[in-house]
This record gives C-alpha cells, sequence and structure tokens, in this order.
C-alpha cells in the first residue's frame, strides 16, 4: 500500500493542526509554561526515534538494536553536564549526574520522592495558592496524599516567599525533602537560604527548576546546581526543548534517581524526546539563547512595571524572572472572565489564583503573564508597552466585542511582523 502523508491519512486532525499552526502564528501567547520550539527540536521530535523501545539506560538497555539510542542518549546528557555544570556553585560537572528520561516535570518531582521517602514522610514546598506546584504536596495530588505534606507560605505585606516562616516550619517538622520551587512566582529564589535550612533539619533539598531552566542556564537566574541534592526540570517553558522531563543530582543520588525514574515510575524513555532534549541543548549553548534568556527578563520588568502605569495591581509589585500575577480585584473582575476576553482579543494567558484569594480556584482573581514566547519571536519594549496598552483597553471593554475584535485585528498585524519560530508559515 502506498505511503499516506497526514493530510492523507487523516484530513480532520490535519486540519487542526492547520488550525493551531494559524493560531500561534497570529496570536501573542502569554502563558508562562509555553514557548515556541525550533524546527530542528520539533523536527527531532517528530523522527523515527519514536519507533525505538529502548528500556535501561546506556550500555544497560534489556532491549537489542540500541546503537544509535545510547548515542543520543550519552549526548543529550553530556550537553546538560556542560551547559548546567558551567552554572554550578561547586562542582560543577565533575559531581552532576544527569537523567533525561522522566516524560516529564511532573514524573521526575515523583522519582525525588520514590528515591527518598516512603509514604507518610513529611516534605515541605510553596503552597499553591500562594505560587507553588501541585507536585509540592499540594492535597489533589498523589504527592500530598501519600506524604505528610507541610505548605509554606508568602508574605501577606509583599507576597514573598517568608523564610524565616519555612526556618521555623521546618524545625518544628522535620521534613525528609524540602521543595524549592514554584509555578506562579516572579521573584528569584534564594537557593543558598534553603540549603542552609535544609541541613539545619537534615531534609533533602529539590529545587524545582521547570519554569527557569532556561533562565538559569543562561545566567539570568541564579542556579541550583552544586547547591541542591536534587534538581528538577521540565525541557520546554523558558528552555525552548520539547514536552518532555529531566533530573539533576549530585553523583551520591546518581543510583537513587535512575532506579526511582526506571523501573520505579516508568518503562522506556520516549527517544524521539531525549533527541529533542539534546537538540535543544545544542541551541542553549550558542551565544543567542543567553541574549534571549535575558531579552525574557527584561520584557517581562518592562510589561510589569507598563501595567503597573495603566493601574494594574502587580503582585509583589514586579517581577525577576518571566513571568508576572496580576490581581485584578481593583479593575472589578474576575481572572476567568478576563483570560477569556483577552484570548478573543489574540492575547493568550491564563487565569490564576494569587496569594491569599478570597475566590475559588477554578474563578479566581488573577492573571498569570509570561514572555518566554513573545520573546521568542523577537518582540521587545516597544511591543510590551503596546501589550500593556491591548491588555487595559480589553479588560476596559469587557462585553463590548467591537473593541475586542478590533484589538485582536491589531495583535494580528503586530503578529504578522514577528514570525513564529519552527512553525508553517
Amino acid at each position: 500500500m502506498a505511503e499516506r502523508n497526514l493530510n492523507q491519512a487523516d484530513p480532520e486532525i490535519a486540519k487542526l493542526i492547520d488550525e493551531e499552526n494559524v493560531r500561534e502564528h497570529e496570536t501573542m501567547r502569554l502563558i508562562a509554561s509555553e514557548n515556541y520550539a525550533s524546527r530542528a527540536v520539533m523536527e527531532a521530535t517528530g523522527s523515527c526515534l519514536t519507533n525505538k523501545y529502548s528500556e535501561g539506560y546506556a550500555k544497560r538497555r534489556y532491549y537489542e538494536g540500541q546503537q544509535v539510542i545510547d548515542q543520543v542518549e550519552e549526548l543529550a546528557i553530556t550537553r546538560l553536564k556542560k551547559l548546567f555544570g558551567a552554572t554550578a556553585a561547586a562542582g560543577g560537572e565533575d559531581d552532576l549526574h544527569v537523567n533525561v528520561q522522566p516524560y516529564s516535570g511532573s514524573p521526575a518531582n515523583l522519582a525525588v520522592y520514590l528515591a527518598f521517602l516512603q509514604p507518610g514522610d513529611v516534605v515541605m514546598g510553596l503552597g499553591l495558592p500562594a505560587g507553588g506546584h501541585l507536585t509540592h504536596g499540594h492535597t489533589v495530588s498523589i504527592t500530598g496524599k501519600y506524604f505528610k505534606s507541610i505548605p509554606y507560605g508568602v508574605r501577606r505585606e509583599d507576597h514573598r516567599i517568608d523564610m524565616d516562616e519555612v526556618r521555623k516550619l521546618a524545625k518544628e517538622h522535620r521534613p525528609k525533602l524540602l521543595w524549592a520551587g514554584t509555578t506562579a512566582y516572579p521573584r528569584t529564589l534564594d537557593f543558598e537560604a534553603f540549603r542552609s535550612i535544609a541541613d539545619e533539619v537534615g531534609a533533602i533539598l529539590a529545587a524545582d527548576i521547570a519554569h527557569i531552566a532556561g533562565l538559569v542556564a543562561a545566567g539570568a537566574h541564579p542556579s541550583p546546581i552544586g547547591i541542591a541534592d536534587v534538581v528538577t526540570s521540565t525541557t520546554h517553558k523558558t528552555f525552548r526543548g520539547p514536552r518532555g522531563g529531566m533530573i539533576f543530582c549530585k553523583k551520591a543520588h546518581a543510583a537513587a534517581i535512575d532506579k526511582a525514574v526506571f523501573p520505579g515510575l516508568q518503562g522506556g524513555p520516549h527517544n524521539h524526546t531525549t533527541a529533542a532534549i539534546a537538540v535543544a541543548a545544542r541551541e542553549a549553548l550558542e551565544p543567542s539563547f543567553k541574549d534571549y534568556a535575558h531579552k525574557v527578563v527584561e520584557n517581562a520588568t518592562i510589561l510589569a512595571a507598563a501595567l503597573v502605569y495603566h493601574g494594574f495591581s502587580v503582585t509583589t509589585g514586579g517581577t525577576d524572572n518571566h513571568l508576572m500575577l496580576l490581581d485584578l480585584t481593583n479593575k472589578g473582575i474576575a481572572g476567568k472572565p478576563a483570560a477569556q476576553a483577552l484570548d478573543r482579543a489574540g492575547i493568550v494567558a491564563n487565569y490564576n489564583a494569587v496569594p491569599f484569594d478570597p475566590r475559588k480556584p477554578f474563578d479566581p482573581s488573577g492573571l498569570r503573564i509570561g514572555t518566554p514566547a513573545v520573546t521568542s519571536r523577537g518582540m521587545g519594549v516597544p511591543e510590551m508597552e503596546r501589550l500593556a496598552a491591548w491588555i487595559e483597553r480589553v479588560i476596559a471593554n469587557i462585553g463590548n466585542e467591537a473593541e475586542i475584535a478590533a484589538v485582536a485585528a491589531e495583535v494580528k498585524t503586530l503578529c504578522a511582523k514577528f514570525p513564529a519560530p519552527g512553525l508553517r508559515i
């Protein structure tokens, strides 16, 4: 039978992919966890490596025929060790072990639990309402059901992590695992302070850098490598790779981490994803990646300041990284209808709880906005200032669909001047 392409084999899916391709071209994507992978990354993801099963690790596989796959995985690891080892506070590449097999960030985090804890052990992480992640011990997650979770929070007056509270709670509850990581927190994390607290109580320190991995790699955010016992991350977001996960740890923990990933949590790795991680790591070693990462932070800083100028309440007063959190209470609208209106205007963000939010999680008070994707398109200060004005215009005209459509047309025109990398034109 003659080989068929996607359009011939499944025109419905082909049409939907085409529609998403157009959407990603014509809208300003501000979801902090999204970005544009390069054409090279996507080619690796869609390669013949998806056909191969490879349970185990390089040179230690359970299936034959791994001559190429082993080289792919080893290349990904070597590049990541070079990239992130250069950011290490101590030890560099010499004391760094890397596992590139986790299917995503959440399984990478679960591997940390499996490697070091027993059910019922105490864990501490930033609470979800304060900007933490589900897998850091939230009650709706398996991590909050199988382990005793003690969340720490942020100060009410400035919405910053209260390290004094972290230390007090740690000394009181003696966690075996302490998380330093966030998903909706706009400020720099003090990994040294977390290390000090972990040492005081004898805890494993885990840093989750899923959101900031690209910034860490480029020196745009302090690195936990060499400070934390284990560091987990996704491989997309600011890192601009495929949808996957990775774990860095000190060599003393290598066996425990590898055993937790396989056979503890999963079977064969996704080799096409591993190849794409290797490609992304090579791209991140290029000087242009450092420029991009620092521009992400600059754009976020400018956008946050412009939104404050337009009367928005930005939690903590601004940002040090790639995202900001808006509390829309003073605008008289909740986050969900605001996000939906912005989406109709071609500005894609997500509604999000803010610290001490009186509203329910599925109908919160805030918006989370990030700059990685628009920065990857080459947008800069003028576009961030214009974007803030558009956001203010949409929020001020909720219900005025003609005005929202007018903004959408202007957004589309601007996006045409900044072609999205990796996509088909």
